[in-house]
C-alpha cells in the first residue's frame, strides 16, 4: 500500500509537544548535572532585583551560562557578586523553559583563588579612590594627647591586651572597646557599625566620646582580612569625624580601610604607640624646658645686672653735671639788680605816658561818646521790646480764645460725667438697700447674735442660759436662752408704731444675711 502512487509516508515515532519536550530536557540535564562547581567571571550584574533574586552570567573566553541566584539564598552568600568577579559558583543545572534556555541556580560563591580576590580588591580600589576617599586632603593628624581612645577589635584576642599593656606603658588613658568579630561575614557590618557608633557619642554625654580611634586586629590571611576590606567599613572610615588609625595585620598585610583611615600603623602595639606620647619622655621634657627656662632668666638678669653696672660707671658725678648750672645762676644773681632798675624805669616810663593819655577833657569826650552810644542802644532795645510785647500779646489773645472754646466744649462733658457718676450711684445705692439685711429685717424677720456679736444660724448652736441679742427693723433687744422645754417669756404688749414727722437718717451699709 505504501508503494502506490500518491500515499503518504508515515512514521512509527510519537509527537512531542513542546511544553513535553521541555520538561523531558529539564529532566535530562538536572538528572546529569545535579550539582556543579563552575569557574567562571561574573558579567552583566546590576545588584538584586526588585523581586530580591540575582540574575547575572557567568562567562569565560568561549563560552557564557546564565546564572540566578533566588532571594532567600542571596541574603546567606558569604560572597556577595561583583561585576567582573572571578569565582567558582555552585549550584545545579536548570532549563528555563520559557527562553529554552539552561542556567546555573547558584547556591553558594567562592573566589576563584588568591588571584580573584586580589582582582576583586583592585577593582574596589579602583571605585572608591575615584569617589575621592582615599585622598590625602581628607586625612587629620590624630591629637597629641588624646584623653579617651576608642578601640574596635575582638575582646578576646591578644590585640586588645597588647594595645592597652602598651597604652599603660606609655601614657594611661580611658579606653573605651566596642566588641566586633574580626573574620567572617558579619566582621565588615559589626565594624562599620561600631566606627559608626563611636562618632555618634554625643560630646559630654553619660559615655565619653573618644578622641581618637583604633581599628585594630592580628595577623591572617587574605580571606580572614577581607572583613576589613569591605565597603561598608572603608565608607565608615572615610566619614569618621574623629580620627582613625588602621592597624589590622601585619606590616605587610594591606586591607582598604589603611587607605581610608587617617593614619596605617605596621601593627596594633604600633598603633598604641601613635596613639599617646610617651609620659616619661614628656616629663623629662618639660623638666629640661623649665630648666632651660629658669637658666636663661638667670643669665638675662646677670646680663641686665652687669649692663646697669657698666652704664653707671660712665655716668658723670653729680658735682660735674651742677657745675655748669651753679655758674649760671651766680651771673645771673649779679645781673639781677640791674635788671630790676632797668624793668622799675620801664614801668614809670609806660604810666607817665599814660598820665598823659588821662586829662578830664579826654575823659569827658570819652564819656559823652560812651553814652550817645548807649542812647542808640537804648532805643534799639526799647524797639524790640515794643516789638517783642505787641508779638506776646498777640499770642496771649489767641491762647485765651483758645482756651475759652476748650473750656466752653469742657463744660457740657463734665456736666454729662457727673450726670452719668450720680445715675451710677443711685443705682449702686438701690442694688445695696435691696441686698442689705435691713430690708429682710423691716419685713417683719430678726437676727439673733451671740455674746461676741457673731450670727447664730442654727437652734443647736444656741446652749441653755446662753446670753444673745435679737435684732428687729427697729431696734435690738437682749435675752436668754431657755433650757429644752422651757415655756417661752411672755411676749411684750404690742405697741403701735409712732409716726415721726421727720425723717431718720439712713444708716450706712450693712453686711446681708449671706455675710458671715
Amino acid at each position: 500500500m505504501d508503494d502506490l502512487p500518491g500515499a503518504t509516508p508515515t512514521s512509527n515515532q510519537p509527537d512531542w509537544t513542546v511544553s513535553e519536550l521541555s520538561g523531558a530536557l529539564k529532566r535530562t540535564v538536572e538528572d546529569a548535572f545535579g550539582h556543579v562547581r563552575v569557574r567562571g567571571e561574573i558579567s552583566g550584574y546590576r545588584g538584586p532585583h526588585s523581586s530580591g533574586h540575582a540574575y547575572f552570567s557567568l562567562k569565560d573566553t568561549n563560552a557564557r551560562i546564565d546564572a540566578v541566584v533566588w532571594k532567600g539564598v542571596f541574603g546567606r552568600l558569604r560572597l556577595k557578586p561583583e561585576e567582573g568577579l572571578e569565582v567558582v559558583a555552585i549550584g545545579r543545572i536548570t532549563t528555563f523553559p520559557g527562553k529554552s534556555s539552561y542556567q546555573i541556580v547558584i547556591e553558594q560563591l567562592e573566589f576563584a583563588g588568591a588571584g580573584a580576590i586580589m582582582a576583586m580588591l583592585e577593582e574596589r580600589k579602583r571605585r572608591l579612590a575615584a569617589e575621592g576617599l582615599f585622598a590625602p586632603e581628607r586625612k587629620r593628624r590624630p591629637p597629641f594627647l588624646p584623653r579617651v581612645v576608642g578601640v574596635v577589635t575582638s575582646p578576646t584576642g591578644a590585640v586588645i591586651r597588647d594595645i592597652l599593656h602598651r597604652l599603660a606603658d606609655r601614657f594611661p588613658r580611658h579606653v573605651l572597646v566596642w566588641p566586633v568579630r574580626v573574620q567572617g561575614d558579619t566582621c565588615g557590618p559589626e565594624v562599620a557599625a561600631a566606627i559608626r557608633g563611636f562618632n555618634a557619642l554625643p560630646v559630654g554625654g553619660p559615655i565619653p566620646r573618644p578622641d581618637v580611634l583604633i581599628v585594630a586586629r592580628g595577623g591572617g590571611s587574605l580571606e580572614d582580612l577581607l572583613g576589613f576590606s569591605d565597603e561598608a567599613v572603608v565608607r565608615a572610615a572615610a566619614e569618621s569625624d574623629i580620627p582613625l588609625i588602621s592597624a589590622v595585620g601585619h606590616e605587610t598585610d594591606v586591607t582598604l580601610i589603611d587607605f581610608a583611615a587617617d593614619v596605617r600603623a605596621p601593627t596594633p602595639t604600633a598603633a598604641a604607640e601613635m596613639a599617646v606620647p610617651v609620659r616619661g619622655e614628656l616629663i623629662a621634657e618639660v623638666e629640661s624646658l623649665h630648666a632651660r627656662l629658669v637658666g636663661g632668666l638667670t643669665r638675662g638678669a646677670e646680663r641686665r645686672r652687669s649692663d646697669l653696672r657698666a652704664l653707671g660707671r660712665l655716668l658723670p658725678s653729680a658735682d660735674t653735671l651742677l657745675a655748669v648750672p651753679r655758674q649760671r645762676l651766680d651771673v645771673a644773681g649779679q645781673r639781677l639788680p640791674r635788671a630790676l632798675k632797668a624793668n622799675a624805669g620801664a614801668h614809670r616810663l609806660r604810666l607817665t605816658r599814660a598820665e598823659g593819655g588821662l586829662a578830664p577833657q579826654r575823659l569827658a569826650v570819652l564819656v559823652e561818646r560812651r553814652r550817645e552810644r548807649f542812647d542808640l542802644v537804648a532805643g534799639r532795645l526799647a524797639s524790640a521790646l515794643r516789638a517783642s510785647a505787641s508779638a506776646h500779646r498777640q499770642t496771649l489773645a489767641r491762647g485765651r480764645e483758645r482756651l475759652e472754646g476748650l473750656h466752653a466744649r469742657l463744660a457740657p462733658t463734665l456736666r454729662r460725667g457727673h450726670e452719668e457718676r450720680a445715675r451710677r450711684l443711685r443705682a449702686l445705692e438701690q442694688l445695696m438697700q435691696a441686698l442689705s439685711y435691713k430690708g429682710v429685717l423691716a419685713r417683719g424677720f430678726a437676727l439673733v447674735r451671740d455674746a461676741s456679736g457673731a450670727p447664730v444660724r442654727a437652734a443647736r448652736e444656741v446652749a441653755a442660759g446662753q446670753a444673745l441679742e435679737i435684732e428687729f427693723g427697729d431696734g435690738r433687744v437682749s435675752a436668754t436662752a431657755a433650757g429644752e422645754g422651757a415655756a417661752p417669756p411672755p411676749a411684750p404688749p404690742a405697741r403701735a408704731p409712732r409716726k415721726s414727722s421727720r425723717t431718720l437718717p439712713k444708716e450706712p451699709a450693712q453686711p446681708t444675711l449671706f455675710e458671715t
